[in-house]
Formats: structure tokens, C-alpha cells, sequence
């Protein structure tokens, strides 16, 4: 442990930016998985319902990459390439239903 009056104020800051930073990582994680299940949902069984409720777990997802990439959780890089994977994700299956 620290001696020093500083270095023991930046191991507390530390602490608490790492468990502010696993909330917002752990939002991201819970969210795309929701988000996964209402594709697969809208996959499984095309509806207007389904393809709704899928559209509004990407809006949240989105939403809260962004907010993890503007506080500096994760790397505006990193929120991108989980944005298009989502994306991406729901497109395959319109591109299918289409088709």
C-alpha cells in the first residue's frame, strides 16, 4: 500500500473509475446480448413485433456505446466496431427475409 498522502488519493481514484468503468462495460455486455436474443427472436419467427423489439434493443445498444465511448470507457474505435457488428447482425436477417 501507498505511504504517500497522493499516491494513496490516486489508488482510491483509481478504484473508483475501475468499478465506474466495469458498469459501463457490463451495460454494453447485458445490452448486446439482449440484443442478440431479439434478432434471433425476429430470425426464428418474422414479425412486425419482433423486428420492432429487435430495432429497440439496437437503439439502446447504440445508445450506450456512445456514452461509453464519450466518457472514455472504451476506445471510439472499439465503440464503432461493436456498433457495425450489431448492425450488422439485424441487416443479415432483413437481407434474408427479403430475399
Amino acid at each position: 500500500m501507498a505511504n504517500i498522502k497522493s499516491a494513496i488519493k490516486r489508488v482510491e481514484i483509481t478504484e473508483r473509475n475501475r468499478l465506474h468503468n466495469k458498469s459501463y462495460k457490463s451495460a454494453v455486455k447485458t445490452l448486446t446480448k439482449k440484443y442478440f436474443d431479439a434478432v434471433a427472436a425476429y430470425s426464428a419467427s418474422p414479425s412486425n413485433d419482433a423486428l420492432q423489439a429487435a430495432q429497440t434493443s439496437l437503439s439502446a445498444a447504440f445508445s450506450k456505446i456512445d456514452k461509453a465511448v464519450k466518457r472514455g470507457v472504451i476506445h471510439r474505435n472499439n465503440g464503432a466496431r461493436k456498433k457495425a457488428r450489431l448492425a450488422r447482425a439485424l441487416n443479415r436477417h432483413l437481407a434474408n427475409a427479403a430475399s
